[in-house]
Protein backbone atom coordinates (compact mmCIF):
# COMPACT_ATOMS: atom_id res chain seq x y z
CA UNK A 1 0.00 0.00 0.00
CA UNK A 2 1.05 3.49 -0.65
CA UNK A 3 1.98 5.60 2.39
CA UNK A 4 0.11 6.71 4.49
CA UNK A 5 -3.18 5.12 3.58
CA UNK A 6 -6.21 7.30 4.87
CA UNK A 7 -8.66 4.95 6.84
CA UNK A 8 -12.18 6.09 8.49
CA UNK A 9 -13.92 4.04 10.83
CA UNK A 10 -17.83 5.85 11.65
CA UNK A 11 -19.47 5.39 14.60
CA UNK A 12 -17.79 1.95 15.62
CA UNK A 13 -17.58 -0.42 18.80
CA UNK A 14 -15.27 1.16 21.41
CA UNK A 15 -13.17 -2.41 21.11
CA UNK A 16 -11.98 -1.45 18.44
CA UNK A 17 -9.45 0.12 19.76
CA UNK A 18 -7.77 -3.22 18.93
CA UNK A 19 -8.78 -3.00 15.03
CA UNK A 20 -7.02 0.16 14.96
CA UNK A 21 -3.60 -1.47 16.41
CA UNK A 22 -3.87 -3.80 14.22
CA UNK A 23 -4.18 -1.35 11.02
CA UNK A 24 -0.74 0.08 12.44
CA UNK A 25 0.92 -3.01 11.33
CA UNK A 26 1.05 -0.53 7.79
CA UNK A 27 1.97 2.96 7.01
CA UNK A 28 -2.06 4.31 7.71
CA UNK A 29 -3.42 7.60 8.71
CA UNK A 30 -7.09 6.36 11.29
CA UNK A 31 -9.83 8.78 11.08
CA UNK A 32 -12.54 8.16 13.35
CA UNK A 33 -16.00 9.57 14.13
CA UNK A 34 -18.46 9.21 16.86
CA UNK A 35 -21.09 11.07 18.50
CA UNK A 36 -20.13 10.11 21.63
CA UNK A 37 -16.48 11.69 22.64
CA UNK A 38 -15.89 9.88 24.92
CA UNK A 39 -15.29 6.57 23.03
CA UNK A 40 -11.95 5.37 23.03
CA UNK A 41 -11.75 4.92 19.40
CA UNK A 42 -11.51 8.45 19.01
CA UNK A 43 -7.98 8.69 20.92
CA UNK A 44 -7.00 5.54 19.64
CA UNK A 45 -7.10 6.76 15.86
CA UNK A 46 -4.87 9.78 14.03
CA UNK A 47 -7.58 12.08 14.22
CA UNK A 48 -10.89 11.51 16.34
CA UNK A 49 -13.78 13.56 15.13
CA UNK A 50 -17.49 14.46 16.05
CA UNK A 51 -19.86 13.86 13.59
CA UNK A 52 -23.46 14.75 13.71
CA UNK A 53 -26.48 12.93 15.33
CA UNK A 54 -30.44 12.37 14.41
CA UNK A 55 -29.63 12.42 10.77
CA UNK A 56 -31.85 10.81 8.66
CA UNK A 57 -29.81 7.67 6.20
CA UNK A 58 -30.10 9.99 3.10
CA UNK A 59 -28.65 13.03 5.00
CA UNK A 60 -25.86 10.86 6.94
CA UNK A 61 -24.69 9.70 3.37
CA UNK A 62 -24.64 13.33 2.44
CA UNK A 63 -22.51 13.72 5.74
CA UNK A 64 -20.19 11.10 4.83
CA UNK A 65 -19.27 11.65 1.52
CA UNK A 66 -18.83 15.15 2.49
CA UNK A 67 -16.06 13.38 4.53
CA UNK A 68 -14.48 11.59 2.14
CA UNK A 69 -14.00 14.30 -0.29
CA UNK A 70 -12.56 16.73 2.45
CA UNK A 71 -10.45 14.69 4.12
CA UNK A 72 -9.67 12.47 0.96
CA UNK A 73 -10.16 8.99 2.35
CA UNK A 74 -9.23 6.09 0.84
CA UNK A 75 -10.57 3.63 2.77
CA UNK A 76 -13.76 3.54 4.04
CA UNK A 77 -15.29 1.24 6.56
CA UNK A 78 -18.70 1.91 7.59
CA UNK A 79 -20.85 0.68 10.34
CA UNK A 80 -23.60 3.20 11.02
CA UNK A 81 -25.79 3.01 7.70
CA UNK A 82 -23.65 0.46 6.19
CA UNK A 83 -26.19 -0.24 3.80
CA UNK A 84 -26.93 2.75 2.54
CA UNK A 85 -23.58 3.68 1.64
CA UNK A 86 -23.20 0.41 -0.32
CA UNK A 87 -25.97 1.62 -2.39
CA UNK A 88 -23.94 4.14 -3.25
CA UNK A 89 -20.76 2.62 -3.40
CA UNK A 90 -19.97 4.26 -6.85
CA UNK A 91 -20.67 7.51 -5.70
CA UNK A 92 -17.46 7.20 -3.00
CA UNK A 93 -15.38 5.22 -5.73
CA UNK A 94 -15.54 8.66 -7.70
CA UNK A 95 -14.19 10.03 -4.59
CA UNK A 96 -10.94 7.87 -4.81
CA UNK A 97 -12.66 6.00 -1.26
CA UNK A 98 -12.98 2.60 -1.47
CA UNK A 99 -16.00 0.34 0.59
CA UNK A 100 -14.42 -2.15 3.07
CA UNK A 101 -18.30 -4.02 3.46
CA UNK A 102 -20.23 -6.10 1.41
CA UNK A 103 -22.84 -5.55 -1.01
CA UNK A 104 -25.78 -3.77 -0.19
CA UNK A 105 -28.34 -6.74 -1.03
CA UNK A 106 -26.32 -9.10 1.33
CA UNK A 107 -26.29 -6.49 4.18
CA UNK A 108 -30.10 -6.30 3.63
CA UNK A 109 -30.83 -9.68 3.49
CA UNK A 110 -29.11 -9.99 7.30
CA UNK A 111 -30.42 -6.67 8.70
CA UNK A 112 -33.60 -8.70 8.98
CA UNK A 113 -32.93 -11.98 11.28
CA UNK A 114 -36.17 -13.05 9.84
CA UNK A 115 -35.35 -12.58 6.23
CA UNK A 116 -31.84 -14.03 7.39
CA UNK A 117 -33.21 -17.17 8.44
CA UNK A 118 -35.74 -17.57 5.45
CA UNK A 119 -32.51 -16.65 3.28
CA UNK A 120 -30.21 -19.10 5.12
CA UNK A 121 -33.21 -21.81 4.84
CA UNK A 122 -33.72 -21.38 1.30
CA UNK A 123 -30.05 -22.27 0.83
CA UNK A 124 -29.92 -24.99 2.28
CA UNK A 125 -27.98 -23.90 5.89
CA UNK A 126 -28.66 -24.85 9.63
CA UNK A 127 -31.15 -22.73 10.92
CA UNK A 128 -32.88 -23.35 14.33
CA UNK A 129 -36.70 -23.05 14.62
CA UNK A 130 -38.16 -19.50 14.53
CA UNK A 131 -41.17 -17.74 14.48
CA UNK A 132 -42.01 -14.07 13.67
CA UNK A 133 -44.27 -12.63 16.39
CA UNK A 134 -45.95 -9.37 15.80
CA UNK A 135 -49.16 -10.10 18.47
CA UNK A 136 -50.41 -11.49 21.73
CA UNK A 137 -51.65 -14.45 19.97
CA UNK A 138 -48.74 -14.89 17.95
CA UNK A 139 -46.40 -14.99 20.86
CA UNK A 140 -48.34 -17.35 22.85
CA UNK A 141 -48.72 -19.89 20.00
CA UNK A 142 -44.99 -19.74 19.55
CA UNK A 143 -44.41 -20.17 23.02
CA UNK A 144 -46.78 -23.44 23.43
CA UNK A 145 -45.54 -25.07 20.36
CA UNK A 146 -42.14 -24.71 21.26
CA UNK A 147 -43.07 -26.03 25.31
CA UNK A 148 -44.65 -28.79 23.38
CA UNK A 149 -41.32 -29.73 21.74
CA UNK A 150 -39.93 -29.67 25.27
CA UNK A 151 -37.76 -26.76 24.34
CA UNK A 152 -37.28 -23.20 26.48
CA UNK A 153 -38.75 -20.41 24.91
CA UNK A 154 -37.00 -17.29 24.16
CA UNK A 155 -36.91 -13.76 22.27
CA UNK A 156 -35.08 -10.79 20.74
CA UNK A 157 -36.29 -8.50 18.67
CA UNK A 158 -35.74 -9.15 14.80
CA UNK A 159 -33.29 -6.42 14.01
CA UNK A 160 -30.75 -5.60 16.44
CA UNK A 161 -26.93 -6.05 17.89
CA UNK A 162 -24.99 -7.55 20.28
CA UNK A 163 -28.04 -9.15 22.28
CA UNK A 164 -29.43 -6.83 22.51
CA UNK A 165 -33.48 -7.39 23.70
CA UNK A 166 -32.50 -11.37 24.44
CA UNK A 167 -34.97 -12.63 26.95
CA UNK A 168 -35.84 -16.00 28.08
CA UNK A 169 -39.53 -16.54 28.31
CA UNK A 170 -41.28 -17.97 31.88
CA UNK A 171 -44.85 -18.45 33.26
CA UNK A 172 -43.11 -18.25 36.54
CA UNK A 173 -45.01 -15.42 38.23
CA UNK A 174 -42.76 -12.26 39.79
CA UNK A 175 -42.39 -12.88 43.44
CA UNK A 176 -39.43 -11.49 45.69
CA UNK A 177 -37.34 -14.36 44.88
CA UNK A 178 -36.46 -12.76 42.13
CA UNK A 179 -35.39 -9.06 43.79
CA UNK A 180 -32.64 -11.47 44.88
CA UNK A 181 -29.33 -11.67 43.30
CA UNK A 182 -28.62 -10.04 39.91
CA UNK A 183 -31.30 -8.86 37.78
CA UNK A 184 -32.35 -11.88 35.33
CA UNK A 185 -32.38 -12.01 31.57
CA UNK A 186 -36.08 -13.46 31.98
CA UNK A 187 -39.43 -11.88 31.09
CA UNK A 188 -43.06 -13.28 32.92
CA UNK A 189 -44.98 -14.53 29.26
CA UNK A 190 -48.49 -12.73 30.73
CA UNK A 191 -46.48 -9.71 31.27
CA UNK A 192 -45.56 -9.55 27.72
CA UNK A 193 -48.65 -10.88 26.01
CA UNK A 194 -50.34 -8.19 27.86
CA UNK A 195 -47.64 -5.66 26.59
CA UNK A 196 -47.75 -6.97 23.18
CA UNK A 197 -51.31 -6.49 23.03
CA UNK A 198 -51.23 -2.72 24.67
CA UNK A 199 -48.23 -1.48 22.17
CA UNK A 200 -49.47 1.48 20.59
CA UNK A 201 -47.03 0.76 17.29
CA UNK A 202 -46.24 -1.93 15.57
CA UNK A 203 -44.06 -4.99 17.23
CA UNK A 204 -41.47 -7.19 15.59
CA UNK A 205 -39.97 -10.10 17.41
CA UNK A 206 -38.18 -13.33 17.02
CA UNK A 207 -39.28 -16.47 19.23
CA UNK A 208 -36.87 -18.79 19.52
CA UNK A 209 -35.73 -21.91 21.50
CA UNK A 210 -32.82 -21.55 23.68
CA UNK A 211 -29.86 -22.51 22.10
CA UNK A 212 -27.27 -24.62 24.21
CA UNK A 213 -23.65 -23.16 23.95
CA UNK A 214 -21.10 -23.28 23.48
CA UNK A 215 -21.27 -20.18 20.99
CA UNK A 216 -18.49 -20.91 18.16
CA UNK A 217 -18.09 -16.86 15.89
CA UNK A 218 -16.27 -17.53 12.99
CA UNK A 219 -15.00 -14.12 11.66
CA UNK A 220 -14.45 -14.46 7.44
CA UNK A 221 -12.10 -12.41 4.70
CA UNK A 222 -13.64 -12.40 1.80
CA UNK A 223 -12.56 -10.98 -1.72
CA UNK A 224 -14.44 -8.63 -3.28
CA UNK A 225 -16.43 -11.40 -5.40
CA UNK A 226 -17.23 -13.13 -2.32
CA UNK A 227 -14.86 -15.85 -1.94
CA UNK A 228 -13.68 -16.57 1.33
CA UNK A 229 -9.61 -16.03 2.04
CA UNK A 230 -9.60 -16.92 5.57
CA UNK A 231 -12.09 -18.05 8.44
CA UNK A 232 -11.07 -19.11 11.67
CA UNK A 233 -13.68 -19.70 14.88
CA UNK A 234 -13.48 -18.46 18.43
CA UNK A 235 -15.48 -20.87 20.98
CA UNK A 236 -17.07 -18.73 24.26
CA UNK A 237 -17.99 -21.17 26.87
CA UNK A 238 -18.56 -18.78 30.16
CA UNK A 239 -15.06 -17.18 30.61
CA UNK A 240 -13.11 -19.36 28.18
CA UNK A 241 -12.15 -18.65 24.62
CA UNK A 242 -9.93 -20.98 22.12
CA UNK A 243 -9.80 -20.96 18.77
CA UNK A 244 -11.41 -23.82 15.73
CA UNK A 245 -11.47 -24.76 12.48
CA UNK A 246 -13.82 -27.45 12.53
CA UNK A 247 -15.71 -28.29 9.19
CA UNK A 248 -18.87 -28.30 10.83
CA UNK A 249 -18.69 -25.03 10.96
CA UNK A 250 -16.44 -23.41 8.88
CA UNK A 251 -17.67 -25.21 5.96
CA UNK A 252 -21.72 -23.98 6.32
CA UNK A 253 -19.73 -20.54 7.40
CA UNK A 254 -18.14 -20.74 3.74
CA UNK A 255 -21.18 -21.69 1.94
CA UNK A 256 -22.73 -18.50 3.45
CA UNK A 257 -20.35 -16.21 2.74
CA UNK A 258 -19.95 -17.37 -0.66
CA UNK A 259 -23.49 -17.58 -1.23
CA UNK A 260 -24.64 -14.17 -0.17
CA UNK A 261 -21.34 -12.24 -1.36
CA UNK A 262 -20.35 -11.16 1.59
CA UNK A 263 -17.44 -9.50 0.46
CA UNK A 264 -14.47 -8.17 2.98
CA UNK A 265 -14.98 -8.53 6.21
CA UNK A 266 -18.11 -10.57 8.60
CA UNK A 267 -18.81 -12.87 11.25
CA UNK A 268 -20.73 -15.89 11.18
CA UNK A 269 -22.14 -17.26 14.30
CA UNK A 270 -23.08 -20.98 15.71
CA UNK A 271 -24.86 -22.22 18.75
CA UNK A 272 -26.72 -26.06 18.95
CA UNK A 273 -29.82 -26.99 19.05
CA UNK A 274 -30.02 -30.95 20.07
CA UNK A 275 -26.52 -31.20 19.53
CA UNK A 276 -25.50 -29.99 15.83
CA UNK A 277 -24.47 -26.47 15.37
CA UNK A 278 -27.20 -23.77 13.71
CA UNK A 279 -26.80 -20.28 12.53
CA UNK A 280 -27.92 -17.77 15.18
CA UNK A 281 -26.61 -14.71 13.64
CA UNK A 282 -24.67 -12.87 10.93
CA UNK A 283 -23.34 -9.70 11.23
CA UNK A 284 -22.18 -7.75 7.78
CA UNK A 285 -19.25 -5.77 9.92
CA UNK A 286 -15.99 -7.17 11.43
CA UNK A 287 -16.76 -8.22 14.84
CA UNK A 288 -15.63 -6.83 18.03
CA UNK A 289 -13.65 -9.63 18.64
CA UNK A 290 -11.66 -9.72 15.46
CA UNK A 291 -9.01 -8.71 16.97
CA UNK A 292 -8.41 -12.07 18.85
CA UNK A 293 -7.36 -13.63 15.61
CA UNK A 294 -3.53 -11.97 16.16
CA UNK A 295 -3.08 -14.85 18.16
CA UNK A 296 -3.45 -16.94 15.21
CA UNK A 297 -0.81 -14.81 12.94
CA UNK A 298 -3.92 -13.04 11.34
CA UNK A 299 -3.97 -9.61 10.86
CA UNK A 300 -7.82 -10.00 9.09
CA UNK A 301 -8.24 -5.87 9.24
CA UNK A 302 -5.43 -4.74 7.40
CA UNK A 303 -6.07 -7.42 4.92
CA UNK A 304 -9.13 -6.18 4.26
CA UNK A 305 -7.78 -2.60 3.59
CA UNK A 306 -5.16 -4.17 1.08
CA UNK A 307 -7.84 -5.89 -0.72
CA UNK A 308 -9.98 -2.29 -1.42
CA UNK A 309 -6.60 -0.98 -2.57
CA UNK A 310 -6.61 -3.41 -4.93
CA UNK A 311 -3.71 -5.93 -3.13
CA UNK A 312 -3.34 -9.15 -3.03
CA UNK A 313 -2.63 -9.87 1.09
CA UNK A 314 -0.39 -12.32 2.25
CA UNK A 315 -2.06 -14.33 4.33
CA UNK A 316 -0.15 -17.12 6.86
CA UNK A 317 -1.23 -20.87 6.19
CA UNK A 318 -3.71 -21.87 9.53
CA UNK A 319 -1.20 -24.47 10.73
CA UNK A 320 -2.11 -25.92 14.51
CA UNK A 321 -4.17 -23.43 16.20
CA UNK A 322 -2.91 -21.78 19.31
CA UNK A 323 -3.27 -24.32 21.94
CA UNK A 324 -3.95 -22.46 25.04
CA UNK A 325 -7.18 -21.05 25.96
CA UNK A 326 -7.59 -17.45 26.86
CA UNK A 327 -10.26 -14.76 28.42
CA UNK A 328 -10.79 -11.67 28.45
CA UNK A 329 -10.55 -8.93 31.02
CA UNK A 330 -11.30 -4.80 30.93
CA UNK A 331 -8.41 -2.94 30.32
CA UNK A 332 -7.68 0.72 30.39
CA UNK A 333 -7.97 3.09 27.18
CA UNK A 334 -7.39 6.83 26.77
CA UNK A 335 -9.90 9.05 26.10
CA UNK A 336 -9.96 12.30 24.32
CA UNK A 337 -9.50 15.60 27.45
CA UNK A 338 -12.44 18.03 28.13
CA UNK A 339 -13.62 19.98 26.47
CA UNK A 340 -13.61 17.36 23.74
CA UNK A 341 -14.74 19.20 20.50
CA UNK A 342 -12.54 18.50 17.84
CA UNK A 343 -12.90 20.39 14.53
CA UNK A 344 -10.07 19.77 12.17
CA UNK A 345 -8.19 16.44 11.38
CA UNK A 346 -5.33 17.30 13.43
CA UNK A 347 -3.59 14.83 16.08
CA UNK A 348 -5.28 14.31 18.98
CA UNK A 349 -3.75 16.21 22.32
CA UNK A 350 -2.46 14.20 24.99
CA UNK A 351 -5.29 11.85 26.54
CA UNK A 352 -6.95 11.28 30.17
CA UNK A 353 -7.32 7.92 30.90
CA UNK A 354 -10.49 6.21 32.12
CA UNK A 355 -11.44 2.37 32.71
CA UNK A 356 -13.69 1.16 30.04
CA UNK A 357 -15.37 -2.35 29.40
CA UNK A 358 -12.71 -2.87 26.08
CA UNK A 359 -10.91 -6.24 26.07
CA UNK A 360 -7.38 -7.67 26.20
CA UNK A 361 -6.13 -10.98 25.84
CA UNK A 362 -4.97 -12.96 28.91
CA UNK A 363 -4.08 -16.93 29.22
CA UNK A 364 -6.35 -18.96 31.23
CA UNK A 365 -4.49 -22.10 31.93
CA UNK A 366 -6.19 -25.49 32.14
CA UNK A 367 -6.22 -25.93 35.11
CA UNK A 368 -8.64 -23.03 35.80
CA UNK A 369 -11.28 -24.98 33.86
Amino acid sequence: MSAPVRVWLNRTYAENVFFIDLLRAAPVEVFATHVDIDSPVLAAADHGLPEPDGLTPEAYLEFALDFCARHRIDVFLPRLHQEVAARHRAEFEALGTALVCPPAEGIATFADKVDGYVAMAAAGLPVPPWYRVRTAGELLAAVAELEEMGEQPCLKPASGAGGEGFRTITREPFSLRQLHGWPGGSVQLDQLAGALAAAPGSVDLLVMPYLAGPEVSVDCLADRDGRVLAAVGRTKSGRRRSFTTDPVYLEPARRLVETFGLSYLSNVQFRHFRGAPVLLDINTRPSGGLHQLRLCGLNLPLAAVQLALGATPVLPALGDLPGTDYALVSSIQPVLPVPAAVSAPAPVAAPVTVELPVTRLTPLTAALA
